[in-house]
């Protein structure tokens, strides 16, 4: 799908990365489809009457995207529509509720493996209706082999929004459990810990109902050993911990089972060593007077760019350094 994100009236170049980038679209569409088949036992496809929080959201979100979307389609804005169906599918739907959903997909009762496969199945059905404009080939093919009603996908209703899928309470609920997931893999990611290495977070938040609900998503999505939800006012003891906020909460995680502390120091003293052997370099070739009168100002400009973002990271090592020798 090449127009997405383009505007109306607007000529486009041809751009060999686009396609690379829709490839691997597909790849997205395809594999998400695959998994999805892969845990289906129904053979028929109907929301339950009893919804998760998870489900809420998703749906809510894709509730939002069909009114969107049409609205776009009727103005005929389609690079815009195409790029909203774009990042429902690979940011909603792929990366976060199929994670979310597979605790449910494996649970040993058969109600909430069905519950899931079908909320998981209705979401996608109606994401490939709206995709098939732009892309009605895969969008037909993944259709064919799902449970449905019709004989072509391309002969099927539009899908039209429905208030009683609007749940904004349980969408910003969800929104927040997301957020703080986030903010603490962005975290353990800048301290190199291991997805696997489980840890004890203490959530200190005024929206304890949110996220006592998402513990099981803690649990799997952040490696959480165990969760601690305490009130926003809570005193707590932050020697020792590391600290992630988000507009919702503080979570403290303690930083003795985050790392090894020998070997992070040793880590970020090699790291130090290797940018402060590459800062001298550069300070000495600018220093050079033959370098900066020979070179051209884009490359002495680069070098004293370089220079800087080099003298960033050392300072950012040594504050992790001392952080953790308190």
């Amino acid at each position: 799908n090449l127009i997405t994100g383009n505007s109306p009236g607007n000529d486009m170049r041809f751009y060999v990365e686009k396609c690379e980038a829709m490839r691997n679209f597909c790849n997205k569409i395809w594999n998400a489809s695959r998994f999805v088949m892969m845990n289906l036992t129904i053979d028929h496809v109907e929301l339950p009457k009893k919804l998760e929080l998870e489900d809420k959201w998703i749906l809510s979100k894709l509730n939002t995207l069909i009114r969107e979307v049409t609205d776009n389609m009727d103005a005929f804005e389609l690079g815009v529509a195409s790029a909203k169906i774009y990042d429902f599918i690979w940011d909603n739907y792929c990366d976060w509720f199929i994670e979310l959903t597979k605790n449910r997909l494996n649970s040993e009762d058969q109600t909430t493996r069905e519950n899931a496969q079908n909320v998981l199945c209705y979401v996608l059905i109606e994401t490939l209706k709206l995709l098939h404009p732009f892309m009605p080939f895969i969008t037909e093919e993944i259709w064919q082999a799902l449970p449905h009603e019709g004989e072509f996908l391309m002969l099927s209703k539009w899908p039209e929004y429905n208030e009683k899928f609007s749940f904004p309470a349980e969408e910003e609920a969800m929104q927040t459990v997301i957020e703080a997931i986030t903010a603490i893999r962005a975290r353990r990611n800048e301290m190199n810990v291991a997805p696997s290495k489980k840890v004890h977070y203490t959530v200190a938040t005024a929206h304890a109902d949110t996220f006592s609900a998402g513990i099981p998503f803690f649990t799997r999505l952040a490696s959480a050993s165990d969760v601690t939800i305490v009130p926003a006012d809570a005193a707590i003891d932050a020697d020792g911990k590391v600290e992630v906020d988000t507009h919702a909460a503080r979570i403290f995680m303690p930083l003795a089972e985050l790392v090894d502390f020998e070997k992070e120091l040793a880590r970020i003293a090699k790291e130090k060593a290797n940018a402060e052997k590459q800062l001298a370099g550069i300070e000495n070739k600018l220093k050079n007077e033959g370098f900066l009168a020979k070179a051209p100002e884009a490359v002495v400009s680069g070098a004293r760019a370089d220079a800087e973002k080099l003298k960033a990271l050392i300072e950012k090592l040594d504050a992790s350094a001392a952080a953790m020798k308190k």
